[in-house]
């Protein structure tokens, strides 16, 4: 695997990870990029949404993390999925780690659901907001590679 530069030799990608495309819960059909991904430093698995407004994270995962709701920047109520689901904003390390090059560490803003039982078995989902757009990024679907970067 070759990282990606600019014309000028200027870096576009100091890592890249390879991802999954597949459904992420029993009985879907849809196709998802899926990837590993650390949470304050623990281990999941993220789809990557570039429609989601945050990085929208597991209760489970959140909980195993040490995230603690009273840190809770604001609490919201958000439409995921279909469901009205009420929780909090955060301030979190999402780690990308690298199968090639650097890993990435970025401050990303997260929403955690309260509710455990009603996330069910969903992943963890990167969002445009708050975190994809603070990171250059390119994925090859040939290779099935995510290539990430600083901006």
């Amino acid at each position: 695997m070759t990282l990606l530069f600019f014309a000028d030799g200027e870096t576009f990608a100091s890592g890249a990870v390879g991802y999954t495309y597949a459904p992420v819960t029993v009985g879907e059909t849809t196709n998802r990029i899926v990837m590993p991904i650390e949470v304050e430093g623990i281990p999941t698995l993220a789809v990557l949404d570039t429609g989601a407004p945050y990085v929208i994270c597991s209760p489970k995962v959140a909980s195993d993390a040490g995230v603690n709701p009273t840190a809770a920047l604001e609490r919201k109520t958000m439409l995921i999925r279909g469901m009205r689901l009420s929780g909090f904003v955060v301030r979190m390390n999402i780690r990308l780690v690298a199968r090639e090059g650097d890993n990435l560490d970025v401050d990303a803003t997260v929403f955690v659901p309260d509710s455990e039982y009603l996330w069910g078995d969903f992943p963890s989902f990167i969002g445009l907001g708050g975190f994809l757009e603070r990171i250059r990024f390119a994925l090859d679907p040939n290779t099935d590679t995510f290539y990430f970067g600083q901006l």
